[in-house]
């Protein structure tokens, strides 16, 4: 230490050793500090005072905010910053709700962040007041192109509903991982690909042809029963991929996706399609919309979400069994993939092909207004394809001792008996929770309404009125026999399985419903008991069915209670051995399929004769006489009684509108599930039908629409609106 100080000598360079002691300390000191310190999360840029980008500098850019008042493009400054990032098409966040009171060196500030899409880049905006920025561009992928957004800008007018709430089906959500990866090249277009069994159609071969040319054919297809379908699902894709263009296909579940998934690889291979499900998770389901979107992928199978899949070039769209239920979105605003996919085919000129192995009335309507052609066998090779179908009524039921103590009548008995000689026998059981409502005692007929023709109903003993418009029915008689004494139908059996299992002990008993649904069975004897949708593919086709309980399908209070019976047989029987052979293309001969339903009802008779087209023309004919849908054009608004009366009279309803109800809606019971347009427990909602003439949907959506915005934009609650309702009574 120096004598006049008191500090420490410094080095021979003049270095104070203390202070080098003193500043490692604090560097040490600052490392720990910032070590403990929590980091506040990054906030995006307000960019206030930035440059702007030289060309293009104001973005369109679609909030995504749901509401339909806030339906429209919003204006947004662009950073010269983001201008290479910024195209149209890609994810960003931007600051919306600021109002005009905060702004700073000409941009506008606060508000909450929201994500939104560019939609295009402008020289300069209509509003001429200052502009917020853009404050993220999220990710460069430009997952919105020009086609998409036209196609969902389409179903929300077709649905009455906002743009936003459409592309929240139609993108998925972002997987960062899954984007970061590039998708492989696109192989080249495969080789037009042989008929095959599409030669059983005597319109097949051209069809395919049509594809394979580059053309744009449109058909309605009734698929011949058995195990051929998937397969001629991959051959119709194969041929449009040869053309060069791209493909679709919808189906209604995992199951069914599954069988089609597997004829594509067998047709085209591995990497020229790809399949969209829920099952995939969010990761795997991204990078294959992503290879879909970047072109590496043209062919695409998939359940409903897959209807706005971004395909390149896209050649054809088809949808299989439109009657199901599943292909109805259950979010707002309930888009059906049907409706979706034939939106697509006219907006982008593709081809279309529906399949079934019925045929529903709306396609019914697309063969009648000539917008679609048929494609379906001859009548000798559907008896050689279709198993032999038995009718047994209540009175022979009723009658049998044997019947009353196994519950089958002696013919059922004796077609499982013969059966499980050859194979496996399928036992449809309809699903618990069909409520029906009330027919004629005499004929069976439902019962309607005389001013609308709804169903009716009796709430309580002596009261008698209409669900749809909630008129009184004081004196009703049948319109078809003259009857005037009504009954329940008949509900369906629960305890079928284990007094099968007691009937028969020898023989395994396999179950198959909602919670546990089996794929395929083996081809050995065996009873499988299993709710409507839920039958397995048996090996080698099944080699007989039962159909219980016919009036738990045909007596539910529903306008399609005939049609959605009848396709439901139609499936399970299809899985039946044919008649002139074996369905699966193995052995055993033919298949027998008995029917517990009254022989005389119409869905009947056409599941006997194998004939879903001639029952759904009848059933169009009598739909546009009485002014029913897919004729007439419904929409079905439903909400606290008060909310519902005021939208309808704010409603600028299309000259001829004709007002159903309201009605009171049955209580939803706690913790049952609760179906689009069902009031929430504990509230008491009405529901109101507005029904228009052929051809004006779309006034009565954009009429519907404007409605919402109005009360949406006062602060009013919203009724549940649903354009085209599946279920009407």
């Amino acid at each position: 230490m120096s004598s006049d100080n008191g500090r420490p000598e410094r080095d021979p360079a003049g270095r104070d050793p203390g202070a080098d002691l003193q500043g490692s300390e604090q560097l040490a000191l600052i490392r720990e500090t910032v070590r403990k310190a929590k980091v506040p999360k990054a906030k995006p840029r307000t960019w206030r005072g930035a440059a702007l980008a030289r060309e293009l500098p104001v973005a369109k850019v679609l909030v995504d905010k749901g509401p339909v008042h806030l339906d429209k493009l919003w204006d947004y400054a662009v950073p010269a910053e983001m201008d290479a990032e910024a195209r149209p098409g890609v994810r960003v966040r931007v600051r919306f709700g600021a109002g005009t009171g905060k702004v700073r060196e000409g941009r506008r500030e606060g508000g909450g962040l929201l994500d939104g899409y560019i939609v295009e880049r402008v020289a300069e905006s209509d509003y001429r007041g200052p502009l917020a920025a853009v404050a993220q561009v999220v990710s460069p992928e430009p997952v919105l192109g020009p086609g998409l957004l036209a196609l969902c800008r389409a179903v929300a007018d077709r649905y009455a509903g906002s743009l936003a709430d459409v592309l929240q089906l139609a993108l998925p959500k972002r997987n960062v991982r899954a984007e970061r990866e590039p998708s492989p090249p696109p192989l080249p277009p495969p080789g037009v690909p042989a008929p095959g069994s599409w030669e059983r159609y005597p319109a097949g071969p051209g069809f395919l042809d049509a594809l394979a040319g580059g053309g744009t054919p449109r058909a309605v297809w009734t698929a011949l029963p058995g195990p051929h379908w998937p397969r001629e699902w991959a051959v119709a894709v194969a041929a449009t991929l040869a053309s060069g263009r791209g493909a679709l296909v919808v189906v209604p579940d995992g199951r069914t996706a599954a069988r089609v998934d597997a004829a594509l690889t067998e047709v085209l291979g591995a990497g020229r399609h790809v399949l969209l499900t829920a099952d995939l998770g969010p990761e795997e389901r991204y990078r294959r919309w992503l290879a879909v979107s970047r072109g590496s992928v043209r062919a695409v199978v998939g359940t409903r979400a897959a209807m706005f899949a971004p395909v390149r070039d896209l050649g054809l769209v088809g949808i299989w069994d439109d009657g199901d239920h599943s292909h109805s979105d259950v979010h707002a605003p309930y888009p059906h993939a049907r409706d979706v996919l034939l939106l697509r085919a006219v907006h982008e000129r593709t081809g279309f092909l529906l399949g079934d192995l019925g045929r529903t009335v709306e396609a019914a309507q697309l063969v009648e207004n000539g917008w679609a052609r048929p494609l379906e066998a001859d009548r000798e090779t559907v008896r050689a394809a279709a198993p032999l179908i038995r009718t047994v009524d209540e009175g022979e039921t009723a009658r049998d001792a044997q019947a009353r103590a196994a519950r089958l009548p002696t013919l059922a008995w004796q077609t499982v008996r013969e059966g499980l000689t050859r194979g496996p026998v399928l036992v449809q059981v309809p699903r618990r929770g069909y409520v029906p409502r009330l027919a004629c005692e005499r004929c069976r007929e439902p019962a309607r309404c005389g001013h609308c023709s709804g169903p009716l109903e009796a709430p309580d003993a002596g009261t008698l009125h209409c669900a749809w418009c909630g008129r009184p029915e004081a004196a009703w008689h049948c319109r078809e026999c003259g009857g005037v004494r009504l009954r329940a139908s008949v509900v369906g059996a629960r305890r079928t399985a284990e007094e099968l299992g007691r009937a028969f002990p020898d023989v395994p008993v396999r179950t198959s419903g909602r919670d546990h649904i089996l794929t395929t069975v083996p081809g050995r004897p065996a009873l499988v008991v299993a709710t409507p949708g839920a039958e397995p593919v048996a090996e080698g086709g099944y080699a007989a069915a039962l159909l219980l309980d016919g009036w738990a399908l045909l007596g539910r209070p529903d306008l399609r209670a005939g049609e959605e019976a009848l396709r439901r047989w139609l499936d399970a029987a299809a899985l039946v051995r044919g008649h002139g052979g074996a369905a699966g293309g193995g052995g055993g001969g033919g298949g027998t399929v008995v029917v517990l339903a009254e022989p005389t009802q119409r869905p009947v008779q056409a599941l006997v004769r194998w004939d879903p087209a001639g029952y759904a023309a009848r059933e169009l004919a009598e739909r546009a006489q009485l002014g029913f849908p897919p004729v007439s054009r419904m929409a079905a608004v439903a909400g606290p009684a008060e909310a519902v009366a005021e939208l309808i009279a704010a409603a600028p309803l299309p000259e001829g509108t004709e007002t159903l109800g309201p009605v009171p809606l049955p209580l939803t019971e706690p913790g049952r599930p609760r179906r689009p347009g069902q009031p929430p427990p504990g509230e008491e909602w009405h529901r109101a039908l507005l029904r228009v003439r052929p051809g004006q949907g779309s006034a009565l959506a954009a009429a519907v629409k404007t409605a919402k915005a109005q009360r949406l934009a006062r602060g009013e609650k919203d009724p549940a609106v649903r354009i085209d309702p599946l279920d009407i009574g």
